[in-house]
């Protein structure tokens, strides 16, 4: 601790606390070169004092410990000799650092750096920005004066500057800023946003850099020194010019996503025409424009802002709320400005597959964003199990490093995202789903050369058909509707027009086209997800990419619904996953293809005890707990065909392969026995036990509850009844284990003869 002599001279603002000495036993701890000029930078948390009262003193700790850890980053990638900080007040830090550029310079630098990694924490847990505070001051090499002397007097100069406003144009920085504005060194790179459910690119966000090589390359610095000369605008007009200029063609339905800072909108030269004579000249329309609007700023002049954003939409641009999570304003900026788009921050998506939390929020903003027409975007995906958790979720579109870095030209989507499949696509597909092919009928055919008026006729005559397939050596290449033939030809013009032409004048070239393999389920996402007007259109069955039949929307719809009934009969109410239906189906199509697989039969020790003291709202919870950790460790050691269903009460089954068991049981075990404390009281947890009646009616101390995992494998021919037989062995085997445990039954996979060994883990 400071005494409180020092204390003072960086709290109190008086004259007299400035030229205050300070005791040598503090001064001597900066290390003074006594070869070169150090700049001396002092970085203050404004509102120290006003933070720590909101929010307690380890939030404020912790804005202190981001800050050197910040300080020496930078520091690192200025390539400076490693700094070393001293904190000299509350919230006050300040260090020394080799003079080879104006010190002015320096410090600021120093500060737009530590501003972006406290701006994260601040944002996340106050929902507004931080203010810091920045002085500076040369400290000539170490000769004859001594140390105590020489820093004394740096500090007080330095305390003395950050009390007064920042000149800006005393830095050499701005006349670099002026002149990367004036010679126009702005560039533009690309990073694309995919649309999860489509499959297709839905466009790329244009991010602004600087001078390759300069401290400027950062946007995050050309922004921060914009605002701080008032240069907003200017700059934003720049990174405009050269995002349109350089993002290439666009299709009718990609867009080109443009960030925009609300004080831009509000700014007395802004110029709505501008950007409509940009497009023009990049052969781009207002259909291909998103402007994202951040949440990390507040608005000041509502009125002109709001004035601005309708004169955009009413051109045909669209909006994007940018870092939704993460601002000033949060559900209230999204309810005003009914955004097209909502980006969710990083912040959101970092570890969603490890988080259920963020999963169940992320869930239900989507559900949210459909209610009212908006699209959501995931920012910040740089891992492919983010990806697979987030389609599962059912997350419109994503964008990060994982899908492709920012770049120029425009980059595309990387294979490993395009070929993504969710989990719940691949358990689907497998466990209750029948082939579309069962649902083909006979198709009527037509080769190219055929005529629209012999195709009007065959429709008059036909009355059981609804579509023709267009075929070329009997592989589809194309599908012609009866409404949408009628359609055309009952236009004005329709009938001289087309009558007299080739089919392929009129069919639909590009129909939904699905081998005869595929799941129904899949198949009907397929239908769902195409434009509007061909939202009915039948589809077209192949077998090994020839013509096997077609399939009616209404077929397709029947056979789902039927899927669902029979999936909602062996759905467990209160975890949502399978039942006893989804296992039988499981085993016996493993068994039917000869594969070797596992089954871990997972139950709750001490439950009826624990349900009995606490409640039956309680015990649920219990169960809930243990569904959502086994379904986690499958999502995260499991292949993408495991299955995990509820049979009832706490007993769950785990269908997966041998080669994961260990993994998986691992996990479970040890994530079990850390959460389930948070289901006892204090008392109860404390103990590591509780005091309840048995089944004999006697009271006795009981264990906490645990699970046990038992592991049978199977291979081979062989019955539900034996699989049913061995896997009670093992359970019960397990459940004679203390503690939470893994009983793996060692005996060779069920349908081979061998010897008994069970081995406890």
């Amino acid at each position: 601790m400071l005494p409180e002599k020092i204390k003072a001279l960086f709290t109190d603002k008086t004259e007299d606390a400035m030229h205050q000495e300070l005791p040598e036993y503090v001064l001597t701890d900066f290390n003074l070169d006594t070869i070169h000029t150090q700049t001396l930078v002092l970085i203050t948390i404004r509102e120290y004092f006003t933070l720590r009262e909101m929010y307690g003193q380890g939030f404020v700790d912790r804005l202190e410990k981001e800050l050197r850890t910040s300080l020496y980053q930078t520091a690192k990638n200025n390539k400076t000799t490693t700094i070393q900080t001293h904190k000299v007040g509350p919230g006050v830090t300040a260090f020394l650092v080799l003079q080879d550029s104006n010190p002015a310079d320096i410090a600021y630098g120093y500060k737009v750096q530590a501003r972006i990694a406290l701006e994260g924490i601040m944002l996340r847990h106050t929902g507004i920005g931080i203010d810091l505070g920045m002085g500076f001051a040369s400290v000539p090499c170490h000769q004859k004066d001594s140390c105590t002397t020489i820093i004394a007097q740096a500090l007080k100069d330095a305390r003395r500057m950050e009390s007064r406003p920042l000149d800006m144009n005393a830095l050499s920085i701005s006349s670099r800023f002026n002149t990367i504005l004036t010679q126009k060194l702005i560039s533009a790179h690309y990073q694309p946003i995919y649309d999860f459910r489509t499959s297709t690119t839905l466009g790329w966000e244009a991010l602004a850099r600087g001078p390759e090589g300069s401290s400027f390359r950062s946007p995050f610095m050309l922004f921060e020194t914009a605002e701080e000369l008032g240069r907003l605008f200017a700059l934003e007009k720049l990174c405009r010019e050269a995002a349109v200029k350089n993002i290439g063609t666009l299709s009718d339905n990609q867009k080109l996503f443009l960030n925009i800072h609300p004080k831009t909108m509000a700014d007395p030269l802004f110029s709505p025409g501008h950007t409509l004579e940009l497009l023009e000249k990049a052969n781009l329309t207002a259909d291909n424009i998103v402007f994202e609007i951040t949440e990390r700023h507040s608005v000041q002049d509502f009125d002109l802002f709001y004035r601005a954003l309708d004169h955009y939409r009413n051109q045909g641009f669209q909006i994007a709320v940018d870092d939704a999570g993460a601002g000033y304003a949060g559900l209230s900026l999204i309810a005003e400005l009914q955004p097209d788009y909502i980006k969710l921050d990083k912040s959101l998506i970092d570890d969603i597959h490890k988080d259920p939390v963020k999963r169940a929020l992320v869930e239900t903003t989507v559900t949210f964003a459909d209610k009212i027409g908006s699209r959501i975007i995931a920012e910040g995906i740089e891992y492919k199990a983010q990806a697979i958790c987030l389609k599962d979720i059912g997350i419109h579109c994503g964008q990060g490093y994982f899908l492709a870095k920012p770049t120029y030209p425009k980059p595309q989507v990387s294979d490993e995202c395009k070929n993504l499949k969710a989990v719940r696509d691949i358990s689907s597909n497998i466990t209750c789903s029948r082939p579309i092919g069962d649902l083909a009928q006979a198709p009527h055919a037509e080769k190219l050369d055929c005529k629209v008026s012999q195709v009007d006729e065959f429709f008059r005559k036909n009355n059981q058909f609804s579509n023709i397939v267009v075929v070329e050596d009997d592989i589809p290449k194309g599908i012609l509707m009866e409404y949408h033939l009628n359609r055309q030809l009952s236009s004005q013009y329709g009938i001289a027009l087309y009558h007299k032409r080739s089919i392929v004048s009129i069919m639909d070239d590009k129909p939904l086209v699905v081998d005869m393999e595929t799941p129904v389920e899949q198949a009907a996402r397929s239908a769902m997800q195409r434009e509007h007007f061909k939202t009915y259109d039948d589809l077209i069955v192949t077998k090994k990419g020839r013509l096997y039949g077609v399939v009616t929307v209404q077929a397709l719809l029947n056979a789902l619904a039927e899927i669902q009934v029979e999936m909602a009969k062996g759905t467990n109410p209160l975890t949502g996953l399978p039942g006893n239906v989804a296992i039988e189906q499981e085993v016996e199509r493993r068994i039917k293809q000869n594969e070797s697989f596992s089954i871990i039969y997972g139950d709750l020790d001490h439950f009826k005890v624990y349900n009995d003291t606490y409640g039956f709202k309680n015990g649920d919870r219990i169960i809930k707990l243990a569904a959502d950790i086994m379904s986690w460790a499958m999502q995260k050691h499991a292949p993408q065909d495991a299955q995990l269903c509820h049979i009832g009460g706490d007993d769950f089954v785990l269908i997966t392969t041998p080669e994961s068991v260990s993994r998986i049981c691992t996990s479970i075990t040890r994530c079990f026995a850390r959460l389930v404390n948070q289901c006892y009281c204090a008392e109860d947890r404390a103990r590591g036990w509780i005091k309840a009646k048995g089944r004999d009616g006697k009271e006795r101390e009981y264990p906490l509850v645990t699970i046990s995992l038992g592991v049978i494998e199977v291979f081979g021919k062989c019955s539900l009844m034996e699989i049913g037989e061995r896997a009670a062995h093992i359970k019960k085997y397990a459940k004679t284990i203390p503690g939470n445990s893994v009983a793996i039954d060692r005996r060779s996979a069920i349908g081979n003869e061998s010897t008994v060994l069970i081995e406890q883990e």
